[in-house]
């Protein structure tokens, strides 16, 4: 047998030891080949379909980055599983050094496992992404919103890209964590299981202190938002607080707790909880620094994917403009009836029920449009809403022309006035008092409108260049307007005399800038919790040994299997769910300031993306806890 051979049978014994290794370094292969199937995509190369530049542009950098961040991430994750399991394997280390294997030999074993190792994992990884290429195709196309779909192709490049980066992160990998190895003295391997470890030491000050970070970090979010002072460092320092407090809180509060716990008799004493407990004190404290990555990460990732499918609510577009189509002109009176009898007859043809409000403008001084109060009314009733009080002479109401503005004055930024000056020319000025300010967009021309009587509106002076007139198409189920919208884009566009506008168009652009942050950072972060999920269980495998002679020695008085389910049961649900309750707390949180930047829920998203997870990484513990006890039942009995 050659030495190949013996480093292949080693990984294939070992099988056990490396299956999460395998699975999730597979995964992360899976993962990059999709983004490089995507940026190498023909329909990607140039302007994507149905989209704009600026849409093609941040896919191809997306996509990029999204793929350094796998990449860096893959090789932090898959040093340290190699380094884990290198920890365990001390004693079979010894044994083959006592038969006369060579410390050079040894590295060279190492080496040449993990060279095993990585080319299955490219080689599966690739082999998944192009059997199932065609349904991710659709998939992508679906979220992009590409009516026409992604053309099938031969990803070559995707392939030799994916292959030549994880054969250099595989080939690193394996070169370091060979070096890293140590031969040492053979006691010392054969008694690496044995040595005892220190009591952990946790201090009351930084206990104290985790809780004050974290609700310290809370308090200066929501102050973020709420206050409407809305600074990039305060937000920062926000966060900064959060993550320092979760640090301390797995590595101080959470042993502290546990040793407050054993120094009360009637809860320490009782049952089984004296194994429970103190073996959790160690635990946190050993795997306190991975516990803090995995509540991060994982907060991230429900973070930014709820955030995404937020924005991609059509209520978002609605609240910047409620109209389906929207043609605006000054010049041509003729121009206008031809546009508004195209935008009627599409609608006719394609069997959509609409109303038309035709709005009669005069542009004031300054970013305000003067609209009369019965076009307002009219407006108003087709939304849905209620028409205002009669306005005398002398009133108005004042409200804004996007949300920009809206948000303006919500943050104080912008004061609404007391009155307004009426200004069309030097020659011709009146005031009027803002009777109410209504923060609603019922005419989105950027500017801010300006309602005042019918008699009022007459009387000021129609002056060149002042004169607006604004045609808005309300369509109830205007999603579903795509077609109409693409064909009165090529028959009437942005010509020189007005502007046509088709909401469901710039809802759609919306959407595909969304759908490619979500295809992003839901990769992304099914990677991350992907990588989390495997370093519990190597933590767990770091251990399995010494906790399996540990549970043998109880048996002996008298543990029966019943007891040993309840302990480890116990021990795995702290270990697997507080970091990721920890992470919905802080995701909680985040979505609490995001419901009040915008005005509909974002809740229902929030509970699926938690519901998700948490459905997931159920069933991980189930399938941990379920190997884990079949480990110890053999030794046990």
């Amino acid at each position: 047998m050659t030495f190949r051979q013996f480093a292949f049978n080693n990984v294939i014994r070992n099988k056990r030891i490396y299956l999460a290794h395998f699975l999730s370094s597979s995964f992360s292969v899976l993962v990059f080949f999709v983004y490089a199937l995507l940026l190498f995509h023909p329909d990607l190369q140039g302007e994507l379909k149905s989209t704009s530049r600026t849409i093609s542009a941040l896919a191809t950098n997306g996509m990029r980055l999204s793929q350094v961040i796998i990449f860096i991430f893959s090789f932090f994750f898959c040093l340290y599983s190699a380094g884990t399991f290198l920890q365990t394997r001390k004693r079979e280390f010894g044994i083959l050094m006592m038969h006369g294997m060579s410390p050079r030999q040894l590295r060279r074993l190492v080496f040449i496992e993990n060279l095993f190792i990585g080319g299955a994992s490219i080689v599966t990884g690739i082999a998944v992404g192009l059997i199932f290429t065609k349904m991710i195709l659709l998939a992508i196309a679906k979220l992009l919103v590409i009516k026409v779909g992604l053309t099938f192709y031969m990803p070559v490049l995707a392939i030799v890209t994916t292959a030549a980066a994880f054969v250099l992160l595989f080939g690193v990998v394996a070169l370091v964590t060979s070096r890293i190895v140590k031969a040492g003295r053979l006691a010392d391997l054969f008694q690496s299981d044995e040595k005892p470890k220190p009591e952990p030491a946790p201090s009351r000050l930084l206990s104290v202190l985790a809780i004050v970070l974290i609700l310290a970090g809370y308090g200066v979010v929501m102050f973020y938002v709420y206050r409407y002072f809305h600074s990039f460092w305060l937000l920062f320092a926000g966060v900064g607080l959060v993550v320092a407090g979760t640090y301390f809180l797995f590595t101080q509060l959470s042993v502290y707790a546990l040793k407050s716990l054993k120094r009360r008799d009637r809860v320490f004493f009782k049952r089984t909880n004296l194994l429970v407990l103190s073996q959790l004190a160690y635990r946190m404290k050993d795997n306190a620094t991975m516990f803090f990555m995995i509540t991060i990460v994982s907060a991230i990732a429900f973070t930014g994917i709820g955030t995404v499918l937020a924005m991609n609510h059509p209520g978002l577009k609605e609240m910047e403009n409620p109209y389906a189509f929207t043609y605006k002109t000054d010049l041509s009176v003729q121009k206008e009836k031809e546009v508004v009898s195209r935008i009627k007859k599409q609608l006719d043809d394609h069997g959509f029920a609409y109303d038309l409000n035709v709005v009669h403008a005069k542009r004031l001084w300054g970013r305000l449009v003067l609209v009369k109060q019965s076009e307002f009314n009219a407006l108003a009733k087709t939304l849905g809403l209620h028409d205002t009080e009669e306005l005398a002479d002398g009133e108005s109401l004042l409200l804004p022309g996007s949300l920009f503005l809206a948000t303006q004055i919500k943050e104080k930024k912008e004061i609404v006035p007391d009155s307004i000056d009426l200004g069309i020319s030097e020659t011709w000025q009146k005031n009027v008092t803002v009777k109410q300010y209504v923060p609603t967009v019922i005419l989105p021309d950027g500017h801010y409108t300006v309602v005042v009587s019918d008699r009022m509106f007459e009387t000021v002076p129609e002056i060149e260049d002042t004169q607006l007139h604004f045609n808005f198409f309300y369509v109830a189920d205007w999603q579903n307007t795509r077609d109409v919208a693409s064909v009165l884009t090529e028959e009437i566009g942005r010509d020189e005399f007005g502007r046509f506008d088709a909401l469901v168009l710039d809802w759609l652009s919306d959407k595909q800038t969304n759908g490619l942050l979500f295809i992003i950072s839901t990769m992304v972060g099914v990677v991350f919790f992907t990588f989390a999920a495997s370093f519990l269980y190597f933590r767990l495998y770091a251990d399995m040994e010494r906790d399996r002679e540990q549970y043998r020695m109880i048996a002996k008085m008298g543990l029966l299997n019943k007891e040993l389910r309840r302990i480890v049961t116990r021990q795995l649900l702290l270990m697997f769910f507080l970091p990721i309750v920890m992470a919905l707390v802080h995701s909680g949180v985040a979505f609490i300031a995001l419901q009040h930047l915008v005005d509909f829920s974002v809740w229902t998203n929030s509970v699926l993306i938690f519901l998700s997870f948490i459905g997931i990484q159920v069933v991980y513990f189930l399938l941990i806890r379920w190997r884990y006890l079949q480990h110890m039942y053999p030794k046990n009995g």
